[in-house]
């Protein structure tokens, strides 16, 4: 027997590979698996006699096997095997590839259901490598799960497919009696929402699209309840807590201001004049600052670190990489320069030189929240690109029981949301805007290049590193699947091959992807950073945040297959000197929608319009992943669904209203998993 609760591993049929495989898919438990949402349904709906087929279409046919066969063609290792199907109008052939054992399971003389794209051969129509299911001896009716209907594709990875997945899932349906729900019934009534379990039968066999949209909102408003009961929560929380009191020295701050080589846009002295107002208050701050790639975000925080390290109490500056983390302790060592400062660095491979109670600013990683780092008297984290670092997290600094207080929060973030939107994911955290920025800084050119003129953005780029400068190229990501992560790498791997052999042999190429090791990737991106290579090709996991000032050009493969947040998150990785820098957008589509949103970019380096447009063209997805906003897919795409978002709000509440959360033990059992999340530990 298993429950919803229940270790994966507990069903039939799961054994250590495909449990391994089930692990990819971040599915441990019988509710992992029912949760793993269809991201596209085929639809089979129509069974069409053979004779009615078109080249092209997809379709479901119920035919007899007259014949079924295989043969083997060595050159290619590769295994065909064949059926002759018939049904009352005609005969057609059907072929798989790579499927030797479909001649235990297919016979001469079984009625199946074939469904699948109908292809043109030198022997007339096919299917080709079609989905089936085996009716019997008889064509008669039974309940068909892969070709008929509606039938959902799941995200996959290697070895483990949308198939066996609909089977697994089939199985716990049928077999689970009790799916505990934590959203309340006088919610779920209230909002006209349907029960969990219709919503999970709905979403994976929809009979109708009708079903799926009733699904995917009470799916969705579940998640995103979920998220405003937790924001509500953690702001109670923060509310509770002491947070040492930081008065604002604003003749010290003054005299800084005015040491800088540049001036603050009113953007920056809004967001600095929020936070040390945020700071001077006895309960902690929760505030994040998101603003465009260049916009000065780091002067801000630093501004909040001065006024804090001055008046004896230490600041904690985390990054979630080594080489940012390196690259945030040159610059705050550079500003503060002429200023009676210790600043430290500490990460796994560099070490603190003096302890860490001289230290006034420490700057590092993870490594910084170790049991074994203990500060003397923290009063303000600074956290760069990690949306989410809670209440607990920042308790664990203290290490003192002593301590009642627990430090000011300043999050960071270059990815530049509508102003809605962060509200609703960020519900716990205020919110400060850079909307600017500084003046004087050159415009990238950005170009959309169509492939006759390729060569030419080739011989460009390779004049611009005579000149002395670096490039970026970007391969794309097409879906987040482990079998595209791999694709990916694969066409990574591939460009690089060809530009270091075909296009630039005289030039040193880098590769950086998803599947080096971190020490790999750091090395890489060192390495560029150090002017060891020329051109570096990356897949989309180069890092936000990462300063190559010596870089002018970022080539873009497959730039239709990204947001225009993201390609103008990969613009800003050039630019950050004094060298006039270009982005070009490689496209091999004649799409006249792909066209239009790419002169969007051309025209625009507003970080906050191209997000509101994603957002109108693509949904939140872009902004954020589920890894980090705590939410899956299905939510995040509702996002942009003004009415829902209404109606969670008016839930929320109304549940506050109405009850308490500790009446709901399903509901906190939910919100401390939840919490585990979205939270970086």
């Amino acid at each position: 027997m298993f429950d919803y609760s229940s270790p994966i591993k507990d069903l039939s049929g799961i054994g250590p590979k495909v449990l391994e495989k089930l692990t990819k898919l971040k599915i441990k438990k019988v509710s992992d698996l029912l949760l793993h949402l269809p991201f596209r349904y085929e639809d089979f709906s129509q069974i069409k006699n053979i004779a009615d087929l078109i080249i092209g279409e997809k379709a479901t046919i119920t035919a007899k096997i007259l014949n079924i066969g295989q043969k083997r063609i060595w050159k290619r290792n590769m295994t065909i095997t064949e059926a002759l199907l018939e049904d009352e109008t005609a005969p057609i052939m059907s072929v798989w590839f790579n499927q030797p054992y479909l001649t235990n399971t297919l016979k001469k003389g079984l009625w199946v259901n074939i469904s699948g794209k109908i292809s043109m051969g030198k022997r007339g129509l096919y299917f080709s490598n079609p989905a089936f299911e085996v009716l019997g001896e008889e064509p008669y009716d039974k309940e068909m799960l892969h070709t008929a209907g509606l039938i959902a594709i799941y995200p996959e990875t290697a070895g483990l497919t949308s198939r066996y997945l609909r089977l697994k899932i089939k199985t716990i349906l049928d077999n689970l009696i009790n799916i505990p729900d934590f959203l309340p019934n006088f919610i779920a009534k209230e909002f006209s929402l349907i029960a969990l379990r219709q919503a999970l039968q709905k979403i994976h066999f929809p009979k109708n699209k009708e079903e799926i949209e009733e699904a995917q909102k009470r799916l969705a408003f579940q998640d995103i309840f979920l998220l405003q009961i937790y924001s509500r929560n953690e702001k109670e929380k923060i509310k509770s807590k002491l947070a040492q009191p930081i008065p604002t020295n604003l003749p010290l701050i003054k005299k800084f201001i005015t040491s800088l080589p540049f001036q603050l846009t009113n953007s920056q002295k809004l967001a600095s004049w929020q936070i040390l107002k945020d700071i001077e208050k006895p309960t902690p701050m929760n505030r994040i600052l998101v603003g465009d790639v260049g916009s000065g975000k780091t002067v801000v925080a630093a501004i909040a670190a001065l006024n804090t390290a001055t008046q004896k109490q230490q600041v904690a500056f985390l990054a979630p990489t080594e080489i940012l983390a390196s690259q945030h302790f040159k610059t705050l060592s550079n500003l503060f320069k002429n200023w009676p400062i210790k600043i430290g660095l500490l990460t796994a491979s560099h070490k603190l030189k003096s302890g860490l109670d001289k230290i006034d600013i420490a700057v590092g990683t993870h490594a910084l929240i170790q049991k074994n780092v203990k500060f003397k008297n923290l009063a303000l984290v600074v956290v760069d690109e990690q949306h989410r670092f809670g209440v607990d997290q920042r308790a664990s600094l203290l290490k003192d029981p002593k301590h009642s207080a627990i430090p000011h929060l300043l999050s960071m973030s270059a990815t530049p949301i509508p102003r809605t939107l962060a509200l609703t994911i960020y519900g716990d955290l205020d919110l400060s805007l850079l909307k600017e920025l500084p003046k004087g800084r050159k415009k990238i050119i950005t170009k959309a290049v169509s492939p006759t003129n390729r060569g030419k953005a080739y011989q460009f780029i390779e004049n611009q590193i005579k000149l002395g400068r670096q490039a970026f190229v970007i391969c794309p990501l097409i879906e987040e699947s482990e079998a595209a992560i791999m694709s990916e790498v694969k066409n990574a791997t591939a460009e690089y091959e060809k530009l270091s052999k075909d296009i630039f042999p005289h030039l040193k190429i880098g590769l950086l992807h998803g599947r080096l090791k971190a020490q790999e990737k750091e090395k890489v991106m060192l390495d560029f950073k150090n002017k060891k290579t020329d051109v570096l090709v990356s897949t989309s996991v180069v890092e936000v945040g990462v300063d190559i000032p010596n870089a002018s050009v970022m080539m873009i493969e497959g730039a239709d297959r990204f947001g225009l947040s993201q390609l103008h998150q990969f613009r800003g990785r050039v630019g950050r000197a004094e060298h006039q820098s270009y982005c070009f957008l490689f496209t091999e589509t004649s799409s006249k929608n792909s066209a239009e949103r790419l002169k969007i970019l051309v025209e625009s380096e507003d970080g906050f319009k191209l997000a509101e447009k994603d957002l109108e063209i693509r949904g939140p997805g872009q902004f954020f992943g589920s890894v980090q906003s705590g939410l899956p897919d299905l939510a995040m795409a509702s996002l942009k669904d003004a009415s829902l978002i209404e109606e969670v709000q008016q839930a929320v509440n109304l549940f506050f209203q109405k009850d308490k959360i500790a009446n709901h033990p399903i509901l906190l059992e939910r919100l401390s998993e939840f919490k585990e999340d979205i939270h970086w530990e």
